[in-house]
């Protein structure tokens, strides 16, 4: 019986099953990193890209996301109409709009 209590010191311990937490921490941080250089600046843009569509005014030369330009002469709750040449207008979706070139505004067109 000795015998076996001295066998049972000397064999080591089984080794021990790593922490769940370590081999998460991988998958966190490729997360973070996708979300610093993917997610973030994309709902940045978004968000800049709805306060432009917000701040349209009359006057203002848009381009759409077709490539149309044009001059905004109405803007709806929905749609912009916008005039592309003298006798030419089109009704657009706001989402249509991809920028602004210039932002003449109504007060600036009727002191110029």
């Amino acid at each position: 019986m000795r015998l076996w209590l001295l066998w049972a010191e000397v064999v080591p311990d089984a080794p021990r099953a790593p922490n769940p937490l370590v081999s998460l921490f991988p998958l966190v941080m490729i997360f973070g990193i996708f979300y610093v250089l993917m997610l973030r600046p994309q709902q940045k843009a978004q968000k800049q890209h709805a306060a432009m569509l917000q701040a349209l005014k009359k006057n203002d030369e848009v381009v759409t996301s077709g490539g149309v330009h044009g001059t905004v002469l109405n803007v709806k709750e929905e749609t912009v109409t916008v005039r592309i040449d003298d006798n030419v207008k089109m009704d657009v979706d706001k989402s249509a709009i991809s920028r602004v070139k210039k932002q003449r505004g109504e007060g600036a067109a009727s002191h110029a």
